[in-house]
C-alpha cells in the first residue's frame, strides 16, 4: 500500500517546486516581452481611440470566455492527474464531459450574441457606425474557438510537463499575435482586420493542444472517450463552483477597460489599456510559478501534508517578491516613462498607474493565496473574496470614472485587487491552518522593497521620471546586482538556487507526466485556472 509520496521530504518538495517554477518564469518572462511587444504595436499602430476599440473587443473575447468555459479548465487541470492516461485509462473520458457543454454554450452565446450586436455595440464604443459592430461580430464569431483552445490547454497542462504549456500559451499564441497584427497595421488595415490577427493564434492553439493530447490520454491506440454517468457528476461538481470567480479573476483588467469605455470615452479606455498591460507584466512571474507548482500543491494539501504546502507557499511567495517588487516600484517611481513609449497621449495614465503598481505589489506580496484557498477545497471563500473585489471595483468605478477618468478607474480597480487579495489571505491562513507570511517572507519584501526604493529616488531626484531617470535607475540595479555578486555569501546562494535549477536524471520526471501520487491525493481540492 505504501505510497511513495510521503517519503518525500520538505527540502525534496521546494527543490521540486522551484525546478518547476524555473520553467515557468521563463514562459512569464517571454509571455510578458511579447505582450508589451504586442500592446507597443497596437497603441502605435492605432492611437487610443483605435487601440481603446480593440482593447474593449478582446474584454468581451476574455469575460464571455471565461464565462462559457464555466470552471471547465480548472476542473481539467484538477480531475486528469487523478485519472489513469493511456489507452487503458479513463482520464480520455473526461474530454467529451469538458468539450461539449463548453462548445455547446460558447455556440449558443455566439449566436445571441451577433444578433445583439446592434444594441451592444453603442454601450461599448464611441462612434456610432464606426468599428464597434464588426468587431462585436468578429468576437462573438469566434468564441467558440476561443473556448476550444482554453480547455484544451488546460487538459495539456494536466498531462503533460509544464514546457509544453509554455510552448503552446506563452510563446505560440503571443509570438504570433503581434506579428499578425503589425502586418495589418504595416498593411494599412484597419482595426477589425488588426483584431482578426490577434483572435487568429487560437486556431494554432487549439490544434496545437489536440496533437500534444493524442498519445498521453492513448487517443490513436483505442482508448475510450464515452463518459459515465459519475464523470458528468464529479466533473461538474468541482467546475461550477469556481466558474464564477474564475470569469471575475481573468476579466479584471476587461472589466475595467469595459466600464471606462461606457461611463468615460474610447480614449480613455485606450489609456487604461495601455497602462494595464503594464501593470499586469509584472504578475507573469506569479502565473508563471503557479501554473508551474500548483499541481505539487494539490497533491500535498490532498494528503494532508500542509506544513509542506505551506512551506512551498513560502518559498514561492519570497521569488515572487524578490522578482516583483523591484519592478512594480520603477514602474511606479517612472510611469511617465514608460508611458511615453507608447505616445504622448497616454501620459494622462501615469498616475493611475503608479496607484495600480502599489496595488500590484500587495497582490504579488500576498503570493499564491488564492491558490492555496481553491485547492484547500474551499472554493465558496474564494469566491467570496474575488466578489468583494469586484463590488468595490464596479461601484467605485461607476462614483469616480465620470468625473476623473483613467485615474478614478485606476483607483475603482486598485481597491478591488487590495480588498480581495486580504481577504484572500486571511481565508487561506485559516484553511490551511499553517503560518503562511513568516519573518523570512516580509524581509524579503523589506529588503528588495527598500534597496529598489532607495535606487529609484535617486535615479529620479537626478534625472527627472521620464526615460533618462529610468535608464539611470535600471543601470544602478544592475551594478548593484553585480556588486551583490562580489559577496562570497550571495555567490553560494546564487549556486546552490542554480544547481536545484537543473534538471537531473533523477528529477525529470517532476517535469514530466503528472507524478503519480498526485492520485492517490484526497479529492476536493481546487486548483487556480
Amino acid at each position: 500500500m505504501s505510497d511513495p509520496a510521503p517519503t518525500t521530504t520538505a527540502g525534496s518538495e521546494v527543490r521540486r517546486g522551484t525546478r518547476s517554477g524555473a520553467v515557468g518564469l521563463v514562459g512569464a518572462a517571454v509571455n510578458g516581452l511579447l505582450g508589451f511587444v504586442l500592446t507597443l504595436v497596437i497603441v502605435r499602430g492605432f492611437g487610443p481611440t483605435g487601440s481603446g476599440a480593440i482593447f474593449t473587443a478582446i474584454g468581451v473575447v476574455t469575460i464571455v470566455g471565461v464565462l462559457c468555459c464555466a470552471g471547465a479548465d480548472t476542473a481539467l487541470v484538477w480531475a486528469m492527474p487523478r485519472r489513469r492516461l493511456g489507452t487503458r485509462g479513463d482520464a480520455a473520458r473526461l474530454l467529451p464531459v469538458a468539450l461539449i457543454p463548453t462548445l455547446l454554450g460558447s455556440v449558443v452565446v455566439a449566436v445571441v450574441g451577433v444578433a445583439l450586436v446592434g444594441p451592444l455595440a453603442p454601450v461599448l464604443f464611441d462612434r456610432p457606425g464606426g468599428d464597434g459592430p464588426a468587431l462585436l461580430r468578429l468576437a462573438f464569431a469566434t468564441l467558440p474557438l476561443t473556448v476550444a483552445m482554453t480547455v484544451l490547454i488546460a487538459a495539456v497542462r494536466a498531462v503533460r510537463p509544464v514546457t509544453a504549456v509554455v510552448a503552446v500559451q506563452y510563446v505560440l499564441v503571443p509570438l504570433v499575435r503581434p506579428l499578425l497584427v503589425l502586418a495589418a497595421v504595416a498593411g494599412g488595415a484597419g482595426v477589425v482586420l488588426a483584431f482578426g490577427g490577434w483572435l487568429f493564434p487560437a486556431a494554432l492553439a487549439a490544434l496545437a493542444c489536440a496533437l500534444m493530447l493524442l498519445g498521453p490520454l492513448g487517443l490513436t491506440s483505442g482508448a475510450g472517450l464515452r463518459p459515465e454517468r459519475a464523470d458528468w457528476r464529479t466533473f461538474w461538481g468541482f467546475a461550477l463552483p469556481r466558474a464564477a470567480s474564475a470569469a471575475i479573476d481573468a476579466s479584471s483588467m476587461w472589466l475595467s477597460v469595459l466600464l471606462t469605455t461606457a461611463l468615460a470615452g474610447q480614449a480613455d479606455a485606450g489609456v487604461l489599456g495601455g497602462v494595464g498591460r503594464y501593470v499586469l507584466a509584472g504578475l507573469l512571474v506569479m502565473q508563471g510559478l503557479r501554473v508551474a507548482v500548483a499541481p505539487q500543491l494539490s497533491r500535498l494539501l490532498g494528503q494532508g501534508r500542509t506544513g509542506d504546502a505551506a512551506l512551498v507557499y513560502r518559498r514561492t511567495t519570497i521569488m515572487i517578491i524578490v522578482l516583483s517588487w523591484p519592478a512594480y516600484l520603477v514602474l511606479g517611481f517612472f510611469a511617465p516613462g514608460f508611458l511615453s513609449l507608447f505616445g504622448p497621449e497616454f501620459g494622462a495614465g501615469a498616475t493611475a498607474m503608479t496607484v495600480l503598481a502599489g496595488a500590484m505589489m500587495v497582490n504579488s506580496g500576498v503570493g499564491i493565496v488564492q491558490t492555496m484557498l481553491l485547492m484547500s477545497g474551499n472554493s465558496g471563500r474564494h469566491l467570496m473574496a474575488a466578489a468583494t473585489g469586484l463590488v468595490l471595483n464596479v461601484g467605485l468605478a461607476v462614483v469616480l470614472v465620470p468625473r476623473h477618468g483613467v485615474l478614478g478607474a485606476a483607483v475603482a480597480w486598485a481597491v478591488g485587487i487590495v480588498v480581495e487579495n486580504l481577504l484572500a489571505a486571511r481565508a487561506a491562513r485559516t484553511a490551511v491552518g499553517e503560518p503562511l507570511l513568516t519573518g523570512a517572507v516580509l524581509r524579503a519584501g523589506a529588503l528588495a522593497g527598500a534597496g529598489t526604493a532607495v535606487v529609484a529616488t535617486v535615479g529620479a531626484t537626478v534625472a527627472g521620471r521620464g526615460v533618462a531617470g529610468l535608464t539611470l535607475t535600471v543601470a544602478l540595479l544592475l551594478a548593484g546586482g553585480l556588486l551583490l555578486l562580489l559577496d562570497r555569501r550571495v555567490r553560494r546562494v546564487v549556486r546552490a538556487a542554480a544547481a536545484t535549477l537543473r534538471p537531473t536524471a533523477g528529477n525529470r520526471h517532476d517535469e514530466g507526466a503528472p507524478d503519480r501520487t498526485a492520485v492517490a491525493g484526497a479529492g476536493g481540492t481546487k486548483e487556480m485556472g
